[in-house]
């Protein structure tokens, strides 16, 4: 079979790494899948000339809106993952669920990361209840080594924005891997955040500047806290994605106390600041599963299990989770039997 699989695949988007992992499972069946960023197509007219084209025998998607409405203007079969914005965010536009409903009724089959999500679906189409699958992501266990052969740190990962050649591995999942030569003292400075007299502590807001992630939800309450606790502080970092929602942030934070606004870095360096800051926090009203939060987890699991009994024991649990609940081999059958039952 040859497949078109269409997902957003820019750095920002935690679809990213979950396309390319399951575009190797489809690999691995024998089938001939290419990946495309649903960026590179303005109309659903150039997807089917594509198709046409290429003679695909079936397309999958990630996103029901978003690269669904792609699929207007083709006839073959395609099976549809759901996001997260599309279920929690466009559903509330009539426009968009209407074309998320003519998606879902031609869809062969159906993906949600969680219970809850299919709940929400099966809300708003109660029909397409028996299309859809239940499929965790992924996590593996990895093992981190010094030169020394040292075991330094074990830490459970779940799959989402990294590479997967980050790890040095065939892992695919969140991998930290915090800049060696980052100064903490210098990113404050060059922050704008002054230290010299006082022990910060620091609150990293790590988020792509566009409404659905809402950085401004915690703006007021930082800077009154700031008032209060002249230590506290509450950083901003990502890129621009929204470049009028960008100017509205920027102009609330010429008022606000304590907040500052750092531009998108390196993920070696948000790695490290991450590491150091006090807390990373979440302001995002629509979340499947935030990767930032989940590479936070992992840093603070590398300081946690320093403790060799805890870690044993934190080990031996979160192993037993992973299995249950993440298990890449049961990800890998659930995506290669419903892609065979394309054709």
């Amino acid at each position: 079979m040859k497949l078109l699989f269409l997902a957003s695949l820019s750095p920002c988007s935690g679809n990213r790494t979950t396309a390319r992992r399951i575009c190797e499972y489809i690999e691995c069946s024998g089938h001939l899948c290419m990946l495309r960023d649903i960026g590179d197509f303005k109309s659903s007219s150039q997807v089917a000339d594509l198709i046409s084209e290429k003679k695909f025998d079936a397309v999958l998607i990630i996103h029901l809106y978003k690269a669904g409405r792609l699929l207007l203007d083709s006839s073959v079969p395609y099976g549809a993952i759901f996001g997260g914005t599309d279920i929690n965010e466009d559903v509330k536009d009539a426009k968009k669920h209407e074309v998320m409903g003519t998606i879902l009724q031609r869809a062969r089959f159906l993906v949600a990361f969680t219970d809850q999500l299919k709940k929400t679906a099966e809300q708003h189409w109660p029909f397409a209840g028996s299309k859809i699958h239940v499929q965790s992501q992924v996590s593996k266990e990895t093992r981190c080594y010094t030169a020394s052969s040292d075991l330094c740190s074990t830490s459970i990962l779940i799959g989402s924005l990294s590479h997967p050649q980050a790890s040095g591995s065939n892992a695919t999942g969140v991998v930290t891997k915090p800049c060696a030569k980052f100064n903490w003292g210098e990113f404050l400075q060059n922050s704008g955040i002054q230290f010299k007299s006082i022990d910060p502590y620091i609150f990293l807001l790590v988020c792509g500047l566009r409404q659905v992630k809402d950085p401004l939800y915690l703006v007021d309450a930082f800077s009154a806290w700031h008032k209060v606790e002249p230590c506290v502080y509450l950083v901003i970092i990502g890129p621009e994605i929204d470049p009028v929602f960008a100017q509205q942030v920027k102009a609330k934070l010429k008022s606000a106390h304590g907040v500052y606004l750092v531009s998108e870095k390196p993920q070696e360096e948000l790695h490290a600041a991450m590491r150091d800051s006090f807390a990373v926090v979440n302001s995002s009203v629509s979340e499947g599963m935030s990767s930032t939060i989940l590479e936070e987890f992992v840093e603070l699991s590398k300081r946690l299990i320093s403790d060799t009994g805890l870690k044993e024991s934190i080990v031996t649990k979160a192993k037993e989770y992973v299995e249950k609940h993440h298990s890449k081999n049961s990800e890998k059958e659930t995506y290669q039997k419903l892609t065979a039952n394309l054709l």
